[in-house]
C-alpha cells in the first residue's frame, strides 16, 4: 500500500471497540492518512450521540498522527471523494461480515469505480467483539472491560 493514499474507515462506532481500534491502528500503518468517518446514523437508534461517538473515536486514536476523525452523512463514496480518499477500509470478523461487506463494496464500486475497498481481518484476540454486543452486555450490567478502551468503558458506565 502507498503511504500517500488517503483511506477512509467508516462506521457508527456506537461505541468504538477494541476491534475497531485494531483496524484503525493497522490501517494507519498501511496508508498515509486514515480518516475515521463517524456516520451520523439517522436510520439507527444509537446509544451515544454523534458528538459522544466522535469524542470517543478521537480519544482512542489521539496517538496516531496520521488519523483524523470526521463525521459524515449521505453516501460513503461521496464522503470519500470529499476527503480526497482513494480507499475504503472495512474490518472483517466472520463470514457473515464478509457477505455483507462484499455486497457493499460492490455497490460502492458501482457508484465510484475509482475507489477501492480493502478488507482487514480483525486480529484473533478481538474477533468476537461487536458494538451491538458491547452495548447489550453493558446495558444489562455485564462486564465489558477488555472489549473497549478505558475511556469508552467509562462512557458506557455513565449510560447505565
Amino acid at each position: 500500500m502507498s503511504r500517500s493514499v488517503i483511506a477512509v474507515y467508516s462506521g457508527t462506532f456506537d461505541p468504538i471497540t477494541l476491534g475497531h481500534e485494531d483496524v484503525v491502528y493497522r490501517a494507519a500503518q498501511m496508508f498515509g492518512k486514515v480518516v475515521v468517518a463517524v456516520a451520523a446514523a439517522h436510520h439507527k437508534k444509537t446509544m451515544f450521540t454523534l458528538d459522544e461517538r466522535m469524542a470517543m473515536a478521537q480519544e482512542v486514536t489521539q496517538d496516531l498522527g496520521n488519523v483524523s476523525v470526521v463525521s459524515f452523512t449521505g453516501l460513503l463514496c461521496d464522503f470519500v471523494h470529499s476527503q480526497s480518499g482513494r480507499v475504503i477500509v472495512r474490518g472483517l470478523r466472520s463470514v457473515t461480515d464478509y457477505d455483507y461487506e462484499t455486497q457493499m463494496a460492490g455497490m460502492n464500486r458501482h457508484l465510484a469505480p475509482e475507489i477501492d475497498t480493502v478488507f482487514l481481518h480483525t486480529s484473533a484476540s478481538v474477533q468476537h467483539i461487536s458494538s451491538t454486543l458491547v452495548r447489550e452486555i453493558s446495558t444489562l450490567g455485564g462486564q465489558v472491560e477488555g472489549l473497549v478502551s478505558p475511556s469508552v468503558f467509562k462512557a458506557l458506565q455513565s449510560k447505565r
